[in-house]
């Protein structure tokens, strides 16, 4: 999940910021070195409530942003944010696989920065009626477009439950999946699931007490995973971390905010791949189409300082990873 920044109020001025950007300091210097040149175009994946995007337009003031988001009211609140950048901001509604056509769409063939904040802003875990946390009663949506998809509640009713066990297992790392989807299965051949509350009440009473005592809240693996299938989240930043490295120039700078190891897994396997040669062993002479077209600037993954988590508990989970386009693909 991520930590980001506090909502706006509806009469134009801003609550007390609670959430701040995750890593915002680090985030910004590690792009820093590529979007000093005017006319640098950097995209934010991940809008949110515009808080990485305005510290880089306000940090880098001959850089253009672009900036994407599926969620139609962060679109909306950071569109109000950003509105005193004018022209230097343009605000999308995608999802951050769609980055080649985004970009294709706005004639932009390479980019010097990209930035990703993955999992859930703190607008969507805050906004009851979304469904995302299950510390209150709310409808079991999830969905970060609520124009498209099917619902949390959908998933809970109408899967298999083999396909169930499946995707607590894999998105949340549930060792108690088993037990979990045969409660739910019971429970919804008596009514359907509609709200969070009977969902997180199931969740408690399906596991041994001795898994109850450790992990935090019981629920938070099944919510996670529901999450990760509703928005199919896994699948599409598979996709888009390849796209945001083939977008960036000679140069360009990419940084990745993770929140759970699936994820950090992900982003990992890309920038190593990219950052390895992929020449036969025994060469003598490495041509340069096997040379590596990455360099990495974190040594493994940055954590947050002690400090950040203190002041913003949602931090503490956050995996930062960063590495710069170092050579064209040659085919």
């Amino acid at each position: 999940m991520t930590g980001r920044e506090a909502l706006p109020n509806t009469d134009g001025g801003r609550r007390e910021d609670r959430h701040v950007p995750v890593m915002l300091q680090r985030c910004l210097d590690l792009l820093a070195p590529a979007l000093q040149e005017p006319g640098a175009v950097v995209v934010d994946c991940t809008l949110g409530l515009g808080g990485h995007s305005e510290a880089l337009l306000r940090r880098f003031p001959e850089a253009r942003l672009v900036a994407l988001d599926r969620d139609t009211e962060a679109l909306r609140l950071s569109g109000e944010r950003l509105a005193p950048y004018g022209e230097r901001a343009r605000l999308v509604h995608a999802v951050y696989d769609e980055l080649p056509d985004v970009l294709a769409g706005l004639g932009i063939p390479r980019v010097q920065g990209v930035l990703f904040d993955l999992g859930v802003s703190s607008m969507q875990l805050d906004e009851a009626d979304r469904g995302f946390a299950y510390a209150q009663d709310a409808p079991l949506d999830m969905r970060m477009d609520q124009t498209t998809g099917i619902s949390a509640a959908e998933v809970l009713n109408t899967y298999p439950p083999g396909e169930l066990v499946r995707i607590l297992r894999a998105y949340g790392e549930e060792k108690q999946a088993k037990r979990i989807v045969a409660a739910v299965v019971r429970e919804r051949d008596k009514e359907p699931f509609t709200n969070s509350a009977r969902l997180v009440e199931l969740i408690r009473n399906a596991l041994p007490q001795a898994a109850k005592r450790t992990g935090g809240n019981p629920a938070k693996r099944t919510f996670q995973a529901l999450r990760i299938e509703v928005n199919g989240e896994l699948s599409v930043l598979e996709r888009a971390i390849p796209a945001a490295v083939d977008a960036l120039a000679v140069g360009g700078r990419i940084a990745v905010l993770s929140y759970h190891s699936l994820e950090d897994r992900l982003v990992k396997q890309v920038l190593a791949a990219g950052a390895a040669s992929t020449a036969p062993p025994g060469l003598p002479v490495v041509p340069e189409r096997y040379q590596p077209r990455l360099k990495l600037l974190t040594r493994g993954a940055e954590l947050p300082t002690e400090e950040e988590v203190a002041e913003n508990r949602r931090a503490a989970p956050a995996r930062l990873r960063g590495a710069e386009r170092i050579r064209e693909s040659i085919e």
